[in-house]
């Protein structure tokens, strides 16, 4: 109930989505002659797009997100496993043609197998299963052995878990598979603006991680302003910034984490 009710307020709350909705509703309000409505979901839908595309808006929202949580510095002698959340691939276009199609969050599986060879002894989790509600995709947990063995990593190093549909199951499913015993070394990966609600879940779940943020979205220099970046990605930043702070507000509200933002 929790992932499609999720989903679902994801698909209206989206900038995008949501500045669409409101201009329907602005021609509507044009046809029904309410002048007033028109203007003020036209103008807000246009206020949504404008401060998402041509400012730093969104960029400013994920800067502590990403700095929240930063590598260690020094790496114990030993490390016993990676662990790397899923969101990386294609997965619609990944289960028709059969490949490894990287997304945004490619970088995630690419940090991984670097880890890999520089742990040649560490377990490699990939956890991730079908994300969506609707569309039809390929588990992360599917297509990531296709692209982390074609990396050099063994196959008989990676351990796969693909039911999980969020990060909350990523989490609770990931300690019930690996069982980590005491004084074992854990490495945590996944897009940096992402680390602060893995880190808070993997800690409520009992799992004691080490983060290893990868994906930067920001240089973490930009400062507010109009035209920093180029417009698709300045609302795809205020997208995912949204999206990582309703979804902290919310874990936290429903007790999956004990901070709304949790500290290194």
């Amino acid at each position: 109930m929790f992932f499609a009710a999720s989903k679902i307020f994801w698909f209206f709350a989206q900038p995008l989505n949501f500045s669409i909705l409101l201009s329907g509703l602005a021609f509507l309000a044009i046809l029904l002659s309410r002048r007033r409505l028109a203007l003020a979901t036209a103008g807000l839908s246009f206020l949504i797009l404008g401060v998402g595309a041509w400012t730093s808006v969104g960029a400013l929202m994920m800067h502590p997100l990403e700095d929240r949580f930063l590598r260690p510095q020094t790496m114990p002698d030993k490390i016993d496993g990676i662990i790397v959340l899923g969101g990386g691939f294609e997965a619609g276009i990944n289960l028709v043609r059969g490949g490894y199609e990287l997304n945004g969050s490619g970088d995630r599986f690419v940090e991984a197998a670097i880890l890999a060879r520089r742990f040649p002894e560490a377990k490699v989790v990939v956890t991730g299963g079908a994300g969506d509600l609707i569309l039809d995709g390929e588990a992360d947990g599917v297509t990531a052995p296709r692209l982390l063995t074609a990396l050099g990593v063994a196959p008989e190093r990676l351990l796969l878990e693909s039911k999980s549909r969020n990060t909350y199951e990523n989490a609770m499913f990931t300690k019930a598979m690996v069982d980590a015993k005491p004084g074992q070394t854990w490495l945590l990966v996944t897009s940096a603006f992402h680390m602060p609600r893995s880190m808070g879940l993997f800690r409520k779940a009992g799992f004691n991680v080490l983060p290893w943020p990868s994906d930067y979205r920001t240089s973490g220099k930009e400062h507010l302003g109009i035209a920093q970046d180029n417009a698709q990605d300045s609302l795809q930043n205020l997208s995912m910034a949204l999206r990582e702070w309703i979804g902290l507000a919310v874990y936290r509200l429903t007790g999956r984490i004990d901070q709304l933002v949790p500290s290194p």
